[in-house]
């Protein structure tokens, strides 16, 4: 079959097209924008990638085209596939009818950390040889790749609260047949979708109702909007974890101030027991918070909680999320994803608690739809609290006033329009002993490739 797929370098899409070329489909995509790491990832699956949206590339008419839920009516190829009668689906929809109705689904869900927590996961169940599937919206640091089909029971899956595409205004998790879910938490995000958070949580009520009633829904036990959702209706079992003042089923309590080692204790009638202990490289509560959940549901299948603890002690981590892209001179420079308040606020905390009184740097593009239209502006500021200098790119589609959300800021601030002017203020501000934070949830308009350029030289 061969299956053409639009929106092809999309993270989500990215790895459906991977999975459909492990299966023996014939795939090709299309996209307006093709860059790495996803374009490397295709182009060395074999997959034919096309610029932009030409309808020319379905005649011949692909057997099935995949939307992803970036495009829209009035689009070149949509317009013509619907014209056509081509043969079209969303991605979420083929994924849950093709590959996940017959296995175990873990899904993990939730505002943040989905990405980093699918890895962990995957990793542990990888490491205790249960050859689980996955589809991970990221690619992990060991130069393993964001899909494969695995050959065992067990299939994980990064379970994004966003659209399927422009005609399912559904949530792509509801799709999933989810058996073990996680929500890691539930915060207002996606302001061009939702109008507030009880619309979030109305999807996140949908996907509980998908839960069988053998299943089990992971959470942490200190979100309240969570417990919203639950007290609408809940038909599986609950496990809670939390840190060591929570009152959770299972907790943590660090033996690092900055998160990179700490103990897995069980809630037994009150009395704490440790199970297991992880020393890693990765940094910050949200990351152990992140560990926990992964920990719980491997062991809800069948991993030891001991080998689960010994296998994340050796997790390197993910692209994009603190990934270290370049160190001399006790400069290091990172690269994140982080575009929320509450992402920004914890990785800056994180890496903060890391370096102690050394100067932190944080360069930032507001890209997401929610920043873009300034939605948490209020919370933007006290965000930063962590940093010491910051950067904003403000693109020429910026809705907000930035200056009015910093004035007052006890923070150094300052505002690049272009990207040729953000490269060299970089480069000014990469001293001896200082990090340097770049985070975006997109391209940034090619900052990362042509910043190393200029600190190479």
């Amino acid at each position: 079959m061969h299956i053409h797929i639009l929106g092809i370098c999309g993270t989500f899409m990215g790895s459906v097209a991977q999975l459909a070329k492990q299966l023996g489909h014939r795939v090709t995509g299309c996209d307006a924008r093709v860059y790495p790491p996803m374009s490397d990832q295709l182009e060395s699956a074999g997959i034919e990638l096309i610029e932009g949206y030409d309808p020319q590339q379905l005649s011949p008419a692909p057997d099935l085209t995949l939307i992803g839920n970036a495009l829209s009516r009035g689009n070149p190829c949509v317009e013509y596939l619907l014209d056509h009668r081509l043969s079209y689906m969303s991605g979420p929809q083929w994924l849950g009818q093709t590959l996940l109705v017959d296995r175990h689904v873990l899904a993990v869900s939730g505002t943040h950390g989905k990405t980093s927590t699918s890895s962990m996961l995957t990793a542990v169940l990888q490491g205790a040889g249960l050859q689980p599937g996955y589809l991970i919206g990221g690619v992990p640091l060991d130069g393993g790749i964001s899909a494969s089909l695995g050959g065992g029971e067990f299939f994980v899956v990064e379970a994004d609260e966003y659209d399927s595409a422009f005609f399912d205004k559904r949530s792509k998790f509801v799709h999933y047949h989810s058996d073990t879910l996680l929500i890691n938490n539930i915060e207002f995000d996606h302001a061009d979708i939702f109008a507030d958070l009880a619309a979030i949580q109305r999807q996140f009520h949908h996907l509980v109702r998908t839960v069988p009633g053998c299943g089990t829904i992971i959470y942490p036990s200190a979100d309240e909007a969570i417990e919203t959702v639950l007290a609408a209706g809940c038909w599986s079992d609950r496990v809670t974890f939390g840190d060591a003042d929570a009152d959770g089923d299972w907790q943590y309590r660090l033996l690092a101030r900055d998160g990179s080692s700490f103990e897995v204790l069980r809630n037994c009638a009150g009395e704490l027991i440790e199970y297991g202990r992880v020393s890693w490289r990765l940094t910050g509560r949200h990351n152990v918070s992140n560990a926990m959940g992964a920990i719980i549901a491997a062991r809800g299948v069948g991993v030891i909680l001991a080998e689960s603890c010994g296998i994340l002690s050796t997790f390197a981590g993910v692209k994009r999320r603190m990934e270290v892209l370049y160190e001399n001179r006790d400069f290091t420079l990172y690269d994140d994803f982080a575009h929320h308040p509450t992402a920004i606020a914890t990785t800056l905390e994180g890496l903060r608690s890391k370096v102690g009184d050394a100067a932190i740097v944080a360069v930032i593009e507001p890209r997401s739809a929610t920043m873009r239209q300034g939605i948490h502006g209020d919370a933007l500021a006290q965000s930063l609290a962590h940093a010491d200098h910051v950067v904003w790119y403000r693109s020429v589609d910026m809705t907000w006033d930035i200056e009015a959300i910093m004035a007052g800021s006890a923070i150094a601030w300052e505002i690049v329009d272009n990207i040729d002017a953000m490269v060299q203020r970089c480069v000014d501000l990469a001293d001896p002993g200082s990090h340097m934070v770049m985070m975006s949830n997109g391209g940034f308009d090619g900052l990362a490739q042509k910043l190393l350029f200029r600190l190479d030289r």
